[in-house]
């Protein structure tokens, strides 16, 4: 029996921790909490697969995502990239990614992926950032040039009819129920409650806008 393919791609926020050399592994955050809430849910309807990188900036998604994307050809692409753009321009090596390349890069994503394949479900996750650790030095910075980064993957979900599943105001709420540091531990890398939150908002999102019954197999 044929199954949905879902792909989770991304920077560490996606990785967390995977082995690289199980193609099967899903790390330890958001992506294996949604793989396993599907699985339980509907048995042997979904096939997962996480590509997601530690470190990586757009630019670097870009460069594999043939590899890591297309060549599995998944249903459903779940991409979520962008604070690392921001934070490599603030470390010694200052190899960001600035907010117009950005949008570039992020736009030829979404249009090279879907004229390689063209029946692919995009799913674009809202980058963000929380006061941490990681962040506390560079705030002004990290806070402007996230959002607009941010903005860059509303408008491309716009301009392509992808599905945007915004972030930023969910970590922004639960902060007021606890502190920063309790969903994302320095800032920018989310602990387990934050992994449920995101797992939490991207199965609301699959569930109200996509769901298996929109593929036919």
């Amino acid at each position: 029996m044929c199954t949905i393919k879902i792909l989770f791609l991304g920077d560490s926020i996606t990785d967390v921790g995977r082995d690289r050399n199980d193609p099967g592994s899903l790390g330890s955050g958001y992506p294996l909490l949604i793989s396993a809430r599907l699985g339980a849910d509907r048995p042997g309807t979904f096939t997962f697969r996480n590509t997601g990188v530690s470190g990586d900036r757009s630019v670097d998604v870009y460069a594999r995502i043939k590899r890591d994307c297309w060549n599995w050809r998944p249903d459903v692409l779940s991409l979520l990239v962008g604070v690392n753009d921001v934070w490599h321009d603030l470390g010694e090596d200052r190899n960001g990614v600035d907010a117009e390349r950005f949008h570039r890069v992020c736009r030829m994503l979404a249009e090279d992926t879907l004229a390689r394949l063209p029946e692919v479900t995009l799913l674009l996750m809202e980058p963000f950032v929380l006061p941490g650790t990681g962040t506390r030095e560079n705030w002004e910075a990290f806070s402007r040039e996230v959002t607009l980064r941010a903005q860059a993957v509303r408008e491309i979900a716009g301009e392509f009819h992808a599905h945007f599943l915004p972030l930023q105001a969910l970590l922004d709420d639960a902060c007021k129920r606890r502190p920063p540091e309790y969903w994302l531990m320095d800032g920018v890398h989310p602990t387990p409650a934050g992994h449920q939150l995101i797992a939490d908002a991207w199965l609301e999102l699959f569930r109200r806008e996509i769901g298996e019954l929109s593929f036919e197999k």
